[in-house]
């Protein structure tokens, strides 16, 4: 069967990157493996494991193991699987096939977990360090669009009605605070990730004291070592024969949010495009519809609203299967787990893809955003020209009746006249409001409604977007993606 006639991941072909499918590729998980058992013939040895006075285990036969860490003999694995059913022991025997005079002491004291699930710690590890290092580029992105657009004033809106002014950097922050959220949760994730290290069958490490003769101090010191080799702090104070299915829902849980905040931010950009005020790229020769030529959709950010969706339901599969480990472990969490946790990372990379290479090109059309402000202001200056005529000595009661009947009068026509806003000409014309038309036409400043956004937008970067640009910015990336 060819590769055209079998199903083959989206993920694979037109979403994820190759560094995060690498992540969750047979060559990683099978390489780990070998790393974990050599960290666990290292930990052994130097925690003294002897017998009759002799080292069980020898800097030769570590050296062997040393010598194949990354070569992984998969022919040898599979076939081995085919007649055993059981791939851990299929990749004891490929090993040590490999690593003859190391054979005898693969694996020694452990159960199929400390492979599997040490492995699996480890790629929640690197996954999560790829996913925060786009993130960064995402808010590297947004906070220079951000910055450039700070004092270009812009309508916000309540309710997806027009409500006061904003800018449209101002709205570029928002989009930024929540994924800056979201990477502070998967940081306090990563921060307290722990190994599972050696706890054996039902987490007893009733194995390994029987190895070190009841002495509990080897048996702990063999986990510590283990876990600075694989570069943790710590190994998890107890567990039974897996580690907590509660971290796979900690992480998706997340993940989910990253998904959370790029489905806002690509919903508030499909509304702006459909308004001609802001759209994502739209290459020379893109074509927008098979059936309507002139069409320019927003195809990039309608694809992260998509998989944002998958992944926010995705997060609800770990939270079952936590919830579901009978007493010490049971298997039924093992199907669900493999291809939960690996999509959801692999949507998550997919989505901050589209992300990256939305906000490294975004455009702003500002004429429009002007125009559409400039139809709305008069209604929004109301307030500003009610103060300025009582201090000419109107009434503030009555003004605001007038202004209220000439506002829903003015808004009448441009919904179901001519289209013509008239409102500061009715104002004017009006010998209850005593001020000039000059008077009210410059109250008409877009800039004068904004607030503090252009204030905000400066605090934010110096004072939130800094910093994590700071400890996670590796430098540019760039995503061109695929059809």
């Amino acid at each position: 069967m060819s590769d055209k006639e079998r199903y083959i991941s989206p993920f694979s072909t037109r979403y994820a990157s190759e560094e995060m499918q690498y992540i969750f590729s047979e060559q990683f998980k099978f390489s780990t493996w070998h790393r974990l058992w050599i960290a666990l013939a290292k930990a052994e040895k130097a925690a003294g494991l002897n017998e009759d006075g002799r080292p069980v285990i020898s800097d030769e036969q570590i050296a062997e193991l040393e010598k194949f860490k990354d070569i992984v003999d998969f022919e040898t694995a599979e076939a081995r699987e085919k007649e055993v059913r059981h791939d851990v022991m299929s990749h004891v025997y490929a090993y040590g096939r490999q690593c003859p005079a190391a054979e005898p002491i693969i694996h020694l004291g452990a159960t199929s977990c400390y492979v599997g699930d040490n492995t699996d710690v480890i790629i929640l590890r690197e996954a999560s360090k790829v996913v925060l290092k786009k993130c960064a580029q995402v808010i590297k992105n947004l906070s220079e669009f951000a910055d450039k657009y700070k004092a270009l004033p812009c309508l916000a809106y309540t309710h997806l009605q027009p409500a006061q002014l904003t800018t449209v950097g101002k709205r570029a922050t928002l989009w930024m605070y929540e994924l800056i959220q979201d990477i502070e949760n998967l940081e306090y994730q990563l921060k307290n990730l722990k190994l599972l290290g050696s706890k054996g069958t039902t987490g007893t490490q009733a194995s390994f004291m029987e190895l070190f003769g009841g002495d509990e101090s080897k048996v702990k010191l063999v986990e510590d070592l283990i876990a600075k080799d694989l570069g943790f702090d710590s190994v998890v104070a107890v567990s039974g024969q897996t580690y907590s299915r509660k971290t796979d829902t900690y992480f998706l849980g997340a993940l989910s949010g990253v998904a959370q905040s790029a489905y806002k931010f690509s919903n508030d950009l499909r509304i702006l495009q459909s308004f001609e005020e802001m759209e994502e790229p739209f290459e020379k020769k893109q074509i927008g519809s098979s059936a309507m030529p002139y069409k320019r959709n927003p195809m990039r950010s309608e694809r992260i609203s998509s998989l944002a969706r998958y992944v926010i339901v995705d997060s609800i599969n770990p939270a079952l299967t936590a919830g579901t480990q009978w007493f010490e472990r049971t298997l039924d969490d093992s199907a669900n787990k493999r291809i939960s946790v690996a999509e959801a990372f692999l949507a998550v990379d997919s989505i901050l893809n589209i992300y990256i290479n939305i906000t490294s090109d975004l455009v702003v059309n500002d004429k429009v955003v002007t125009r559409r402000v400039m139809d709305k202001l008069p209604f929004m200056a109301t307030e500003n020209i009610m103060m300025k005529a009582v201090k000419n000595g109107g009434n503030r009661q009555e003004l605001h009746e007038l202004l209220r009947t000439h506002s829903h009068a003015a808004a009448a026509r441009v919904k179901r006249e001519d289209g013509v806003n008239d409102l500061i000409d009715r104002i004017a014309n009006d010998p209850a409001f005593p001020v000039t038309k000059e008077e009210i036409v410059s109250e008409l400043d877009p800039i004068l409604y904004v607030g503090r956004s252009v204030s905000q937008v400066n605090e934010f970067i110096e004072n939130e977007v800094k910093p994590v640009l700071g400890r996670l910015y590796e430098g540019e990336i760039t995503s061109e993606l695929k059809v």
